[in-house]
């Protein structure tokens, strides 16, 4: 991580880790920090550039977030998104006011395209706004370089002191021409590189974790989903021996999932690891018995799993570091990063309890987004079926079962999980479909079958395409597949009698339920 660095300054906007998810894919690598950072630590990274993000607020408002006029003064190039372009404008002597007209979704824009921001993008692009307020006058300095129909001034720059603003949000795929404007400016403008490679990361962090783990123990939390093979397979390449991977199985695993993990990484698999299984199932139920809150769901998972990892190091003997397969999004999500609100508590980040019993925990893929672990997994040389795996939470049917956990739901959600997942498969359209998994919802309703009234709960299924996994749109998928899947669940899970198909996108939702 220590090489050109773009800054993300964090002002509580819902597409921020979008921004530095487009610019790492320019292969410049890209932090995100909150706009309570301080000048000087900002100054101490030595980024190439900054940007700063868009927020729910008026940047004039009372106790709105804002940051020191003196960043604009860095001689750091700095590119500023909807409220970030307001708050630039609006310290630097522009003016920001209630907009006449609010612009919502797809907008034609016309841009100055002799201006470096737009180098190369059509003089009339499309781009996606979502703002209240607008820039009523550019600061002294600035030229205007792009206009809409209701907005006079949706971009302006001061290209003498590398200031740029845009009032639309090019991170995001509705802007068409996005990844090329904030490309023009990180490789352009900031004039990085792009020297950040997956190699080069997968190659400096093994040498990182010998240097860190020295001759010490390290116990792995191997789930068996991508995030945590990957990790494991790159502490077994750093350390060896030294690595013992445990496997909890919780009892919210899909179908036969337990089995095929251990088949993988267990003593008769591929990788030469220490593999230990632990069927921890009734002690997972016991502790959410009677829960429904999805975030105490999700911490008891979380603190019981550390709880399990403890015992087991203790059997061991004594063991230094406990490893996780954390990765950014759930840092940024349990509100561990940037400003932007908790929307859920990872198991393995926000879900930890205050005290746990190791020297450090290990967290190799915290910086990375999950195509970015897929693309390391590709480099340590884990088989592409493993690597690009459906994804799966920390938490399990934890989270894909709304209220109270019961082995009994757990039985009906694995059931309908698998047809769900079977039919897909036999319908060829695996492949198209970014992640797709069936839920328990906590809905009980009237039905019949052989003549017969039932009561019983219905299921939801989800399919979701996506990039980044910040944002989803609902697969299409066809009625005849969805029919053959209705049919299936309801005839062979005993417990329900109704299927339904989420259309929800992230945001609003987000692609698990809880």
């Amino acid at each position: 991580m220590n090489q050109e660095k773009v800054i993300v300054i964090d002002f509580g906007g819902q597409y921020n880790q979008l921004v530095a998810r487009r610019v790492r894919e320019c292969n410049v690598y890209c932090e995100i920090y909150s706009y309570r950072t301080d000048i000087e630590q900002i100054k101490a990274m030595n980024p190439k550039g900054i940007i700063l993000t868009g927020g729910p607020n008026s940047c004039y408002g009372e106790g709105a977030p804002s940051y020191s006029k003196a960043l604009f003064e860095l001689g750091i190039p700095i590119l500023g998104l909807c409220y970030g372009a307001q708050l630039m404008m609006l310290l630097l002597g522009g003016s920001v006011e209630k907009a006449p007209v609010r612009e919502y979704g797809k907008t034609e824009v016309f841009v100055d395209s002799s201006s470096p921001l737009f180098e190369n993008v059509s003089k009339s692009t499309t781009c996606w706004m979502s703002h209240f307020d607008y820039i009523s006058r550019a600061a002294d300095g600035f030229s205007v370089t792009a206009h809409t129909a209701d907005c006079p001034v949706a971009a302006a720059e001061n290209r003498e002191k590398n200031l740029y603003a845009v009032q639309f949000h090019p991170e995001v795929l509705h802007t068409l021409e996005g990844t090329k404007i904030l490309s023009n400016f990180v490789r352009g403008v900031c004039g990085c590189a792009g020297t950040w490679r997956m190699d080069s990361f997968v190659e400096n962090s093994i040498q990182a974790i010998r240097e860190r783990v020295g001759d010490g123990k390290v116990l792995c939390a191997l789930s068996g989903g991508v995030d945590s093979s990957v990790a494991a397979v790159m502490l077994s390449k750093a350390i060896g021996s030294q690595l013992t991977c445990v496997f909890v199985d919780h009892g919210l695993l899909r179908k036969n999932e337990g089995d095929e993990v251990e088949e993988v990484f267990g003593s008769d698999g591929s990788y030469e690891l220490n593999f230990i299984r632990i069927n921890a199932q009734q002690r997972f139920y016991e502790k959410l018995a009677g829960v429904t809150e999805p975030e105490k769901k999700r911490k008891i998972i979380g603190e019981e799993f550390i709880r399990v990892f403890e015992e087991e190091a203790k059997k061991i003997g004594k063991v230094d570091f406990l490893v996780q397969g954390t990765i950014y999004p759930d840092v940024v999500e349990s509100g561990l990063g940037g400003e932007s609100a908790v929307i859920k508590s990872h198991h393995n980040v926000g879900g930890l309890p205050d005290y746990v019993d190791f020297k450090e925990i290990i967290e190799p893929l915290r910086d990375l987004f999950k195509d970015e672990v897929r693309k390391a997994g590709l480099e340590l040389g884990i088989p592409e079926k493993l690597v690009n795996r459906q994804p799966f939470p920390g938490p399990g049917l934890g989270i894909r079962i709304i209220g109270e956990v019961t082995a009994e739901k757990v039985r009906i959600v694995q059931d309908a999980d698998a047809i769900y997942r079977e039919e897909i498969a036999n319908a060829g359209i695996s492949q198209s479909i970014g992640q797709y998994f069936a839920a328990l919802t906590n809905m009980r309703s009237v039905g019949v079958m052989g003549d017969e009234r039932t009561y019983d709960y219905a299921v939801a299924l989800r399919a979701v395409n996506t990039i980044d996994f910040m944002t989803a749109e609902a697969a299409e998928i066809s009625f005849e597949v969805l029919q053959k899947v209705m049919g299936r669940i309801i005839n062979e899970v005993n417990g329900v009698n109704r299927v339904m198909y989420d259309l929800t996108s992230k945001p609003p939702g987000t692609i698990e339920f809880e």
